[in-house]
C-alpha cells in the first residue's frame, strides 16, 4: 500500500526507525553488560515484539494486562512488573508469568514479597532518592514533596531488618526525557543514601526516562554510571526506557476537515484527529508534536491553529505556519507519534480510534483498524 492511500486518522509505526533505536540500545548492553527492558507504558505495539526481543532483554509492565502482553507476545523474554499498589487478586497470575516484581512500599513488600520469593521471582523495592532533576514537567517528578512513589531513606531504615531478607534489588525511577547528567546526579544521591544496603543485592534498576536514542544523548556518561555500579557494588544494572525504544519511530496521519474564517486574528483548521483522544501528551505535558514542512507560528506566511473534532474548547494541537495555504482534504503528517499515543488513546465524544499501519522500507501494511463496536465495547 502507498502512504497516499491510507485512511486518516491513522498511525504509521516505522519499524526501520525503531530497529535503529534498538541497535543503539543493544550497543549499550553489549559494552556494559547491563540489561535493557521495553517499558510498555510508552509503546505496546506488540506486532514489533518479536523484533524488540531480538535486541532487548524483555519488557516491564505497570499492571497485569501489560504483564500478560509480554508473556504472550515476547515468550522467553524477562517479564518485569511494578505497580504503586498491587491488587491481591492479580498476584497469583503475576507469580505465574513474571520473573521480577518491584514493590512500591514496605507494606506491599511484606504483604506479597514472601509469596513472590517462594514462587522464585526476583523481588525489588522502589526507593525515592528524594532528589529532583525535573525542571520542565513537574507532573512527572516522582521526587516531589509528598510523592506516593517509592520508599524514602527514613522509611527504609526503619524497616530494613524486615525488608532486606526479602530483597534482591532496588529500583529508582526519577527521570523523564532526560540526559545522563541527570542520572548521574540521581545515582550519586542513591549511592550516598542506600549504598550501605547494596552488599547483599543482586541488581539495581535505573528505571526509565533515559533519552538514550536522542541524537545528542551522552551515552558515554550513561555507560560510566552503569560501570560504577558493577565495579563498586558488583550489581547487574537494569534500565527500562520506553521512549528511547520508539523515539521518532512513527507518525500520525490526519486530514484537514475545514479551514475556518479568522476569529480575532486566528485561523483555525479543524482536523480529523484530536489532541484529547489521539495525542494526549499534547495537553498533559504540554507538548508540540513535530509536523513536516512547517514552522513556528508566523515564521512562514500562513499560520493555522490546529484543533480536533471534539467539543472540548482546549482540544488544540498548536499553531503552525506554512509556505502555502492549506486546503480541505489535505493530509498532514505529525512526527514522533509512536510513544504515549496509541497506549493513551480514548474515544471521548465518540471519536473513532485511528487505524495502525506498520511500515518496513517502502512496504506499508494495515495492522489494526477499529469500528463502532470498539467504541461501544469500551463503555
Amino acid at each position: 500500500m502507498r502512504e497516499s492511500a491510507v485512511q486518516t486518522p491513522c498511525y504509521v509505526i516505522d519499524a526501520d526507525a525503531i530497529e535503529r533505536n534498538l541497535r543503539v540500545l543493544r550497543g549499550v548492553m553489549d559494552r556494559t553488560g547491563c540489561r535493557i527492558l521495553l517499558a510498555q507504558k510508552a509503546f505496546s505495539g506488540y506486532a514489533l515484539y518479536p523484533l524488540i526481543s531480538k535486541y532487548l532483554t524483555g519488557a516491564v509492565a505497570s499492571g497485569i494486562f501489560e504483564a500478560r502482553l509480554c508473556h504472550e507476545e515476547m515468550p522467553g523474554a524477562e517479564n518485569h512488573i511494578y505497580n504503586p499498589a498491587f491488587r491481591a487478586q492479580d498476584i497469583p497470575q503475576i507469580l505465574e508469568i513474571c520473573d521480577h516484581i518491584v514493590f512500591n512500599s514496605i507494606a506491599q513488600l511484606e504483604k506479597f514479597g514472601p509469596a513472590a520469593k517462594q514462587a522464585g521471582l526476583q523481588v525489588g523495592l522502589r526507593i525515592n532518592p528524594e532528589i529532583s532533576t525535573q525542571k520542565d514537567h513537574a507532573i512527572y517528578d516522582p521526587c516531589a514533596p509528598g510523592s506516593r512513589l517509592g520508599v524514602t531513606l527514613s522509611q527504609f531504615e526503619e524497616a530494613s531488618a524486615r525488608a532486606l531478607p526479602l530483597l534482591d534489588g532496588l529500583h529508582f525511577h526519577t527521570l523523564c526525557e532526560q540526559d545522563s547528567d541527570a542520572l548521574e546526579v540521581t545515582l550519586d544521591e542513591f549511592c550516598r543514601k542506600f549504598g550501605k544496603y547494596l552488599a547483599n543485592m543482586k541488581w539495581v534498576n535505573f528505571g526509565g526516562g533515559h533519552h538514550i536514542t536522542r541524537h545528542d544523548y551522552d551515552i558515554a556518561r550513561l555507560e560510566r554510571c552503569i560501570g560504577r555500579m558493577r565495579s563498586e557494588y558488583g550489581l547487574l544494572v537494569y534500565l527500562e526506557p520506553g521512549e528511547a525504544v520508539a523515539l521518532n519511530g512513527g507518525y500520525l496521519y490526519t486530514s484537514v476537515l475545514e479551514i475556518q474564517s479568522p476569529v480575532d486574528g486566528v485561523r483555525n483548521a479543524i482536523l480529523d484527529t484530536s489532541a484529547a483522544c489521539h495525542m494526549p501528551d499534547v495537553l498533559e505535558m504540554p507538548y508540540r508534536p513535530p509536523l513536516g514542512n512547517s514552522a513556528e507560528a508566523h515564521e512562514k506566511p500562513f499560520t493555522y491553529r490546529f484543533g480536533g473534532p471534539t467539543c472540548l474548547a482546549g482540544d488544540t494541537i498548536g499553531e503552525y505556519s506554512f509556505d502555502h495555504e492549506l486546503h480541505e482534504g489535505q493530509i498532514l503528517v505529525f512526527e514522533d507519534m509512536s510513544i504515549y499515543s496509541m497506549v493513551k488513546n480514548n474515544t471521548f465524544n465518540g471519536v473513532p480510534l485511528p487505524s495502525i499501519y506498520i511500515k518496513r522500507g517502502d512496504d506499508l501494511q494495515l495492522w489494526k483498524s477499529f469500528s463502532y463496536a470498539d467504541f461501544k465495547s469500551r463503555l
